[in-house]
């Protein structure tokens, strides 16, 4: 649940999806590589790189389907609070357990939904290089797939008039690799958690690799 006590809302995040495909397109120009290997129904979990501000946004609009994403509590302030809950955003208090989020994030995935994440957990050089047990944790809890995510390009022109973001109308590749599971046993011992997480570091780092292959970035 929510802070208001409401599960987050699926219609709501097809608002944000619409609102995110507008923006998107309009401000960039998006490449989408790969988008048919998320499975079109049933929860999936979106396992993103990380490393500008740009990157969960430019999911929201390039992914087939809406996407619930755990967002750091620290991003709802002021008027964007009502907004993102409002499109189904997920807010997580990334220094301590967050019962909430935790609970927010599984009723996503029982519901088939779309559950989005950052395993390396705060911006950085977004390579994967350091996974936190979050994903680890939701994929072995739900047995929901997980799909890479490889987003390349968002850090490589700043705009003049806004350093902070991308250039406007500069490409961004969204490179979505083949889904998977990382459950093993089943387990949540501490142990299943370590193992889950080192295999689903191997996978992101090499789906990271290809995509840059791909693209060439």
């Amino acid at each position: 649940m929510t802070d208001s006590g409401k599960p987050p809302s699926p219609r709501g995040a097809a608002v944000g999806r619409r609102i995110g495909i507008g923006l998107m397109y309009g401000l960039w120009q998006p490449r989408v590589l790969g988008a048919w290997r998320v499975p079109a129904s049933g929860p999936v979990i979106l396992a993103v790189n990380h490393s500008h501000g740009i990157d969960g946004p430019m999911l929201m609009g390039t992914a087939p389907r809406p996407v619930h994403f755990l967002i750091k509590k620290e991003a709802f302030v002021g008027p964007l609070d009502p907004f993102l809950r409002g499109i189904g955003q997920l807010k997580v208090d990334r220094q301590a357990a967050d019962r909430k989020a935790i609970t927010d994030a599984l009723g996503v995935l029982a519901a088939g939904g779309v559950l989005g994440i950052f395993p390396e957990g705060t911006r950085g050089e977004g390579d994967f290089a350091s996974l936190r047990a979050g994903l680890a944790y939701f994929a072995v809890r739900s047995g929901a797939p997980v799909v890479p995510v490889a987003v390349l390009g968002s850090t490589d022109r700043p705009s003049r008039l806004t350093p902070a973001l991308p250039r406007l109308r500069s490409r961004i590749d969204v490179v979505f690799g083949d889904a998977f599971e990382a459950g093993g046993s089943g387990r949540r011992t501490r142990k299943a958690l370590d193992e889950a997480t080192v295999r689903i570091q191997e996978r992101l780092t090499a789906h990271l690799a290809q995509a840059r292959r791909l693209t060439g970035r």
